[in-house]
């Protein structure tokens, strides 16, 4: 067993030092083919040891000492905190883990995983089409789940709208986000090898995630949260922007695959996804909403797309298709850009 393990350990680690080694750049590609392969199969972490609900632990413990103070700062102190913690915690995780080669590979796998998540984003949709078949009651509490509206008069097309925005939206941050930040640190470590390089590239997709949860919790304008909410809301909008725009690229490029409506994709995309209160999240719903040719409606809030035909439970499926070959796609380009950056170096 001694001699296996260290034969792992030097097809791995060796000269783990220089991020231009062939093992350490194996080491990258494994462990992200790994984390995809455990998310997709097994789904999320017990709630228990799940980081993102660690994290908000720590959210819950330092937003009540922050929201004492009643200015804007508390959003950033909250969010230091935050970040601090969760990385100290990493950190101590990532140690432990180094004493040996085999479980340094599934620890940095199980969190790399546990920063996306593409099995309960899609599972959750079907479920609820699922639901749909079976009444309507049932459909409408499990939507309420999934948005912050009012779901006890929807009506069945509003329930399928409400569903296809969710799991639209929530491609960007539950996927596309954190591993468009890692593929960039992986790319800058490539050109600038630093100090505990495997830490810092897992670091970085934790730290949005815990971004992503801060605005979760308190990204709101109520009166309560409208000072200490601020920071994290804007951090947030800030850290989408580019992987927003991306995915919903992304979607424009699925749906001519699926020979669904392209064109009106991309035509709705530019028009409309400026309809959102937020700056990022119109972008994949409102090219959903082309691709299907389908209007997308949050009463009072906001309208996506035309309505060139009547919205019906089928359509949550061809979403779900429609967001896993966009997911399959980005994650493709992510995998090829990294074999081509390898071979320039």
């Amino acid at each position: 067993m001694i001699e296996y393990n260290k034969f792992i350990y030097d097809i791995i680690f060796a000269k783990i030092g220089s991020f231009n080694s062939l093992n350490l750049f194996l080491f990258i590609i494994f462990t992200f083919v790994f984390s995809l392969a455990i998310d997709v199969i097994f789904g999320e972490l017990p709630g228990r040891i799940h980081p993102v609900v660690i994290i908000g632990s720590i959210i819950n413990f330092f937003k009540n000492i922050f929201i004492k103070i009643k200015n804007k700062l508390s959003g950033l102190m909250l969010l230091l905190s935050t970040c601090i913690v969760s990385s100290v915690i990493l950190y101590f995780i990532y140690f432990i883990s180094k004493i040996n080669s085999i479980l340094l590979f599934i620890v940095f796998s199980i969190l790399l995983s546990s920063s996306f998540s593409i099995n309960m984003l899609l599972q959750t949709a079907i479920d609820v089409k699922n639901d749909l078949n079976e009444s309507l009651e049932k459909a409408r509490e499990s939507v309420s789940y999934l948005v912050s509206r009012n779901t006890d008069e929807l009506t069945e097309g509003f329930i399928v709208s409400a569903t296809i925005e969710s799991l639209t939206e929530n491609i960007t941050d539950s996927y596309v986000a954190p591993i468009f930040y890692y593929f960039i640190f992986v790319l800058v470590i490539m050109f600038n090898p630093v100090h505990e390089s495997l830490y810092w590239l897992l670091l970085i997709p934790v730290l949005y995630r815990a971004c992503n949860t801060l605005d979760a919790m308190v990204g709101y304008k109520t009166d309560e949260l409208k000072d200490i909410g601020f920071f994290p809301a804007k951090v947030d909008d800030i850290l989408n922007y580019i992987p927003s725009r991306i995915a919903g690229l992304y979607v424009v490029i699925s749906s001519y695959i699926l020979k669904l409506d392209g064109k009106n994709s991309f035509k709705i995309m530019m028009r409309d996804a400026r309809n959102c209160p937020s700056p990022n999240s119109g972008y994949t719903m409102a090219s959903t909403a082309g691709a299907l040719n389908i209007k997308l409606v949050k009463k009072e809030t906001y309208i996506l797309g035309d309505e060139n035909k009547e919205i019906e439970i089928d359509d949550i499926e061809k979403a779900v298709k429609l967001s896993k070959l966009s997911i399959s796609l980005f994650t493709l380009t992510v995998l090829v850009l990294l074999i081509i950056f390898k071979v320039i170096l």
